[in-house]
């Protein structure tokens, strides 16, 4: 491999121009084994933010990424395979239900999730609100699962994968780079990749608690997104999907595995069901699986069997009763009226202070802290009527949550909302 100068490439990105294959896969090298040092790759990144990258940079730099590290196969396991990404939002455990409702139809769900930062939840700290329930499986874990086992695992990806991506989506965090359609969408896209999935399906969030504010931004994302997929042999397509308003009515770790199994029961709130059927229709049509009567397997209850299979299989009670916090707190409607808004952003960060959410990863989260929703946009109530309800284990983080929701929650008299879309696009 050739040798370069961090310095020159830092300068190459600085002033607007392109860099070559060569220096990008020495730069990923060279920072996975410490030669590239933080502070360089943070000037780097920050060159990035600001000057963006063509098309055939954001491969290689994702490509790079990928050879960084291992690659999974999943070809023994005998069944096609699918996987969902979504850039995070507030309320969002679409990946719960999900995963067993995709394994109903025979395509195995590789599921390598995350945990949450900041005013997005995270699928793992969800998931281990569930007594007993293992996040780190070994590979021959995860295969025997995916095969011979329930068809689906939700777990945490193993440090193999993509580690340029773990050392520089660390550092992003803390260098306000993180914004960025180029890096954003390598980080997602090296790791999709590397996980070996046949198809996937991205979900990408467009609102006030969506990284995406703006609709052309996610567009634009989306559209980086899929051709990388499709440039490296996977089946992908992208929905954008609205998260101006929380998913569902339940913001936390274990009311959100509560909200989950009240999908897998057949029940649940409308737009929960509604995208969870939608991923799960894109998800199997890019597997191979025509016209799957997804809804059918959430009523008999096929989707609720292979949840507890899927949970059992990694160690979990899915009979266990659900971690409660020791305090809570209701908001109470102001006045008359109907609920004209309930901003996603407000809501999340009101969650997060309450205990739901971490400041930096090292930060424990609380399984039972979080916000149930009892009236959304667009739904009448009167005055003194609850609205919110808080749960946290620490009282005095009441008070920060209520400071976040300031604002955030409207209410208006003769008021007629357009009806709102959960799916906004759909590109591939």
């Amino acid at each position: 491999m050739a040798l370069f100068d961090a310095v020159d490439i830092i300068r190459t990105k600085r002033d607007g121009g392109v860099l070559t294959p060569d220096q990008i896969d020495w730069t990923i090298d060279a920072y996975t084994k410490g030669v590239v040092k933080d502070e360089q790759m943070a000037a780097l990144a920050m060159a990035i933010f600001l000057r963006g990258m063509d098309r055939a940079e954001i491969a290689r730099w994702t490509d790079a990424m990928i050879r960084s590290g291992a690659r999974m196969d999943f070809s023994s396991i005998g069944k096609p395979t699918a996987d969902k990404h979504s850039t995070g939002g507030v309320g969002d455990k679409i990946t719960l239900p999900l995963a067993p409702l995709v394994a109903c139809f025979g395509v195995a769900v590789p599921q390598l999730s995350g945990r949450g930062l900041g005013h997005t939840g995270g699928t793992l700290d969800k998931l281990e609100a569930i007594p007993g329930w293992r996040a780190q499986l070994s590979n021959e874990e995860i295969m025997t699962q995916l095969g011979s086992g329930c068809g689906a695992v939700i777990c945490a990806a193993g440090s193999g994968l993509a580690p340029a991506d773990k050392k520089l989506y660390a550092l992003r965090d803390i260098t306000s780079t993180v914004e960025s359609i180029a890096l954003i969408a390598s980080s997602i896209m090296s790791k999709k990749i590397a996980e070996g999935t046949g198809a996937l399906v991205l979900d990408v969030k467009v609102g006030s608690g969506a990284f995406m504010k703006d609709i052309d931004a996610a567009r634009e994302l989306a559209r980086t997104m899929v051709d990388l997929g499709r440039d490296a042999g996977v089946a992908t397509r992208a929905l954008l999907t609205d998260m101006s308003v929380p998913l569902g009515r339940k913001i936390g770790n274990a009311l959100e595995v509560e909200e989950s199994v009240e999908v897998l029961a057949g029940g649940g709130p409308a737009d929960v069901v509604e995208l969870t059927c939608e991923l799960a229709r894109n998800m199997l049509e890019l597997a191979g699986v025509h016209d799957a009567d997804v809804e059918a397997a959430l009523a008999d209850g096929r989707a609720m069997d292979r949840w507890r299979a899927m949970i059992s299989e990694q160690g979990g009670d899915p009979d266990a009763p659900m971690p409660r916090a020791a305090h809570t707190h209701q908001v109470l409607a102001e006045a008359d009226g109907t609920i004209a808004e309930m901003d996603a952003l407000s809501v999340g960060v009101a969650s997060w202070r309450l205990g739901a959410g971490r400041a930096v990863k090292e930060d424990p989260v609380q399984a039972g802290a979080g916000i149930e929703i009892h009236a959304k946009p667009g739904e009448r109530v009167t005055k003194g009527q609850p609205i919110l309800t808080l749960h946290t284990d620490d009282e005095w983080r009441i008070d920060r949550a209520l400071e976040a929701l300031s604002g955030g929650i409207g209410i208006a008299d003769g008021v007629e909302l357009e009806q709102r879309r959960v799916v906004l696009e759909t590109i591939s």
